[in-house]
């Protein structure tokens, strides 16, 4: 098994939540196919390092509902259907839409640079076909918009909504332009952040997180 997202990681601070943030990016993404089988061992020898903070981060995503201990043989990722996820993604438009729609009206523009900076490494990792790189920058970028709507309960929310999202086609991307499609679409957001222009913005968050089925379908793959 050969994994993208699984390499090397540099010791240091939290090699347990590094190793659980590449292996999440990596179910996520479909990376890491649902249903697979996976060990401890296998993955620390992927990533460089001992067993214990491998262990320790497939303890974590278990607890979160990535994959399940399999006695004696490793662990499973977990599948999710295309019902779980329309349901995931109809929660996360009604509590980022109407935070984002809100946030244009009072968005900090000084703060510019920096996420236009942001939106252009997504775009890198897309063009790039960094699948967890997207990712997780990705997923940077919209809980840290959200966090300036000033409601931490709603950041953690929607960021264990994350948690429980599949993109399992997302592999079949890498060929697509589609993939940079979607990232390009984080610089429209702050274009229209930065116009303050919130009924925009809205429909576009509308359709930005309308791709998550679509790629879990993999009805975009190709075109």
């Amino acid at each position: 098994m050969t994994v993208s997202a699984i390499h090397k990681v540099e010791q240091g601070v939290s090699l347990r939540g590094r190793i659980g943030e590449s292996l999440s990016a990596a179910i996520i993404s479909g990376e890491l196919a649902p249903g697979a089988l996976v060990s401890v061992p296998t993955l620390a020898a992927q990533f460089e390092v001992s067993a214990t903070p491998v262990r320790e981060a497939m303890l974590d995503l278990e607890q979160r509902g990535f994959v399940t201990s399999v006695r004696n043989k490793g662990f499973r990722v977990t599948e999710v259907s295309e019902k779980d996820l329309r349901e995931i993604v109809e929660l996360r438009q009604l509590l980022e839409v109407p935070a984002m729609r809100s946030l244009a009206s009072n968005f900090p523009i000084a703060t510019l640079p920096m996420w236009r900076a942001m939106a252009a490494e997504i775009t890198s990792y897309a063009d790039s076909s960094n699948l967890s790189g997207f990712i997780e920058r990705d997923r940077d970028f919209h809980l840290g918009l959200l966090a300036l709507y000033g409601n931490k309960r709603l950041v953690d929310a929607v960021r264990e909504l994350r948690q429980q999202t599949r993109m399992v086609n997302l592999v079949r991307m890498r060929e697509s332009n589609k993939l940079h499609d979607s990232a390009q679409e984080h610089h429209e957001m702050l274009d229209l952040l930065e116009q303050g222009d919130g009924e925009g913005l809205e429909k576009l968050i509308i359709v930005h997180l309308s791709h998550v089925v679509s790629w879990w379908s993999g009805a975009l793959a190709g075109q």
